[in-house]
C-alpha cells in the first residue's frame, strides 16, 4: 500500500534507537525526508544518512531546544508536514523500573514529567503554527499502555504519559478543524534499550527476581506484562502503526489511540 508519504516533511524525536530509530528508517524508505532528533548520533541513525535525513543533536529537556528543532526544519526543508513525538522513558541519570509511589524524590518526578510530557507539548506548541501555514499535517504521540491501566511500577512515568494521551485527544479536537491530525500509539513492552543496555530494565527486574537479563527479556517481562505473544514488542511493530498514522491514507483518524500492546489491554 502506497502510503502517499514521498517527499513530505517528518520530524521524529527519539530517533537514534528503538522505536523512533525504526520510524526514521521507514519514513526514507516511504520516500520521506526526516528530522532525526536525539541528543547524540547513533552508529545505527548513521546507517541511515543520506540527503533526505538531517540529524539534530537535542536535549529536549532543555525547553528551547524544541522551538531550535522545528526551525531548523524549515530552514533546511522549507516545511513540516509530520511531528513523530517519540522521545521519553527514563531521563539521564535516572533508573527504571521503579517500584512504589515513594521511589522518588519531586526532582526526579519533574524530570520524568519534563521528558515525557513538557518535551511533547513543546514540541506541538512549536510545530502547529508551521502546519497550519502548511495547510494542515499529523502529529503522532508515543504514549503508553501504563497510561490507560495505572500500576504500582513507574507511577510518575505512567501519569506522565496519561497527561500526553489525554492532551492528543484535546489537540485533535482543537486543531482538527484546521487539517491537523493528532493520534496517540500506546505501546507494551517494546524490546529497546530501555531494556537491552546495561543497567536497564532487564538488570533491573533481573537483580529484583533473582533472574538473569535474557530470562528476563525472553519470558519473564512478557509474562508479567500480560503480552499474549510471549515476547516483547519488536519496534517495527509500532513504528509500522505510527506510519500509517502518519500518512494521508489515515485522513479520517483524528484523536484515537492506538494500542500495539499484544493484548495487554482488553478493554472495549
Amino acid at each position: 500500500m502506497d502510503l502517499n508519504l514521498t517527499d513530505r516533511v517528518a520530524v521524529v524525536t527519539g530517533a537514534s534507537k528503538g522505536i523512533g530509530l525504526a520510524v526514521a528508517r521507514s519514513l526514507l524508505e516511504e520516500g520521506a525526508k526526516v528530522v532525526a532528533v536525539s541528543r547524540r548520533m547513533s552508529p545505527e541513525l548513521k546507517e541511515l544518512d543520506g540527503s533526505g535525513l538531517l540529524h539534530v543533536a537535542a536535549d529536549l529537556m532543555d525547553a528551547n531546544a524544541p522551538g531550535q528543532v522545528v526551525d531548523r526544519t524549515i530552514e533546511h526543508f522549507g516545511v513540516l508536514d509530520i511531528l513523530v513525538n517519540n522521545a521519553g522513558g527514563p531521563p539521564p541519570g535516572i533508573a527504571m523500573p521503579r517500584t512504589g509511589f515513594f521511589a522518588g524524590d519531586d526532582a526526579e518526578w519533574r524530570a520524568i514529567f519534563e521528558f515525557n510530557l513538557f518535551s511533547s507539548v513543546r514540541m506541538v506548541r512549536a510545530a502547529i503554527p508551521r502546519m497550519i501555514e502548511r495547510g494542515g499535517g499529523s502529529i503522532v504521540n508515543v504514549s503508553t499502555v501504563m497510561a490507560r491501566r495505572p500500576a504500582s511500577v513507574n507511577i510518575e512515568y505512567g501519569a506522565a504519559k496519561a497527561g500526553l494521551s489525554n492532551l492528543t485527544k484535546a489537540l485533535a479536537e482543537e486543531f482538527g478543524p484546521q487539517g491537523i491530525r493528532i493520534n496517540t500509539v500506546s505501546p507494551g513492552a517494546v524490546r529497546t534499550a530501555w531494556w537491552t543496555e546495561q543497567g536497564g530494565a532487564a538488570d533491573i527486574f533481573a537483580a529484583m527476581t533473582g533472574s538473569d537479563r535474557d530470562t528476563v527479556m525472553d519470558s519473564l517481562a512478557p509474562e508479567m506484562m500480560g503480552q499474549v505473544t510471549g515476547r516483547l514488542i519488536d519496534p517495527q511493530e509500532v513504528a509500522d502503526t505510527i506510519l500509517l498514522l502518519a500518512s494521508p491514507r489515515s485522513a479520517s483518524t483524528i484523536g484515537a489511540d492506538f494500542a500495539v500492546d499484544t493484548g495487554f489491554l482488553k478493554s472495549f
